[in-house]
């Protein structure tokens, strides 16, 4: 797949044919909001003691994010055509990395990180880490919740019969679309864990980046929203670092990590971190 700059995604909207099996959205009107606010069910799991941050003392998402794209403009129409130009990466590795890339929270991170870090981490030994990563997931949720609700963004395959890398379910279609909450989790735990393992911070925010990406792949997020998650992940991130408690416990986290790194343990399935780095090779989205 070649590298989707601004110029060839609104080439792709204008001109790429599409067949009846890879149907892009209809862009003839705006869509209409999504059904409820309370079909929405972004949840940060299985809720960790506390947040760290107090909601006073998170950042103003509405404040700091643009809107999404607006109905047929530049960026609209690159994203449109992200979502149809990556139909036909169905069966292919990347979109296989994207299906796996569909779990999310503290221990399928590690999980995900297992090839970049060399080893799969027994999570029995970084209770620390886990926790830490889990209470954060608590702010990012709230910060990713305040968007979507605001903004209520229809998701790309609502409308259409387009393929995704996960089932349809109607508590998917009604959820919200913008910004990305797998994209600002991803990258804010990538930002995380580079703090926590600095000598491989290039691979692993290389990896946080590919893993937002996925959502694009799997066709249940625009490219927007993920680029708004990044955007959305990295001023969760830059709070936290405000907080002493978080700071106090990622100290913790990064000592636990590199003494579970230290002994080792488990190696990653090297098929499946082959498969990883194929998939991986793409160049990355951008508008």
């Amino acid at each position: 797949m070649r590298r989707l700059s601004l110029t060839t995604a609104l080439s792709l909207a204008a001109f790429f044919t599409v067949s009846p099996s890879f149907a892009a959205p209809d862009q003839g009107a705006p869509p209409a909001a999504a059904p409820s606010l309370q079909a929405d069910p972004l949840k940060p799991g299985k809720p960790a003691v506390k947040p760290y941050l107090a909601e006073g003392a998170l950042p103003d998402p509405l404040r700091i994010l643009p809107p999404p794209p607006a109905h047929l403009s530049p960026l609209d129409n690159a994203d449109h055509a992200a979502f149809t130009n990556t139909r036909a990466l169905k069966g292919s590795a990347r979109w296989n990395l994207a299906a796996n890339d569909v779990a999310e929270g503290a221990a399928a991170v590690l999980e995900n990180f297992a090839c970049v870090l060399g080893v799969r981490i027994d999570q029995g030994k970084v209770p620390v880490t886990l926790n830490l990563l889990e209470r954060a997931r608590l702010d990012l949720a709230h910060m990713t919740r305040i968007p979507k609700v605001h903004y209520r963004r229809l998701r790309p395959f609502v409308g259409n019969e387009s393929p995704i890398c996960v089932q349809r379910t109607q508590a998917l279609a009604d959820s919200f679309s913008y910004p990305s909450g797998h994209a600002t989790q991803g990258w804010a735990y990538a930002l995380i864990m580079a703090a926590l393992v600095p000598e491989k911070s290039t691979a692993i925010l290389a990896r946080g980046r590919a893993y937002g990406e996925s959502r694009v792949v799997c066709g249940v997020h625009w490219l927007s929203d993920v680029a708004a998650g990044r955007t959305n992940g990295s001023s969760t991130f830059a709070a936290l670092m405000g907080d002493a408690g978080f700071r106090a416990d990622l100290d913790k986290a990064r000592a636990e990590m590199r003494a579970a790194l230290t002994q080792g343990g488990t190696a990653p399935d090297a098929g499946l971190c082959t498969r990883e780095a194929e998939a991986l090779r793409e160049p990355p989205f951008e508008f």
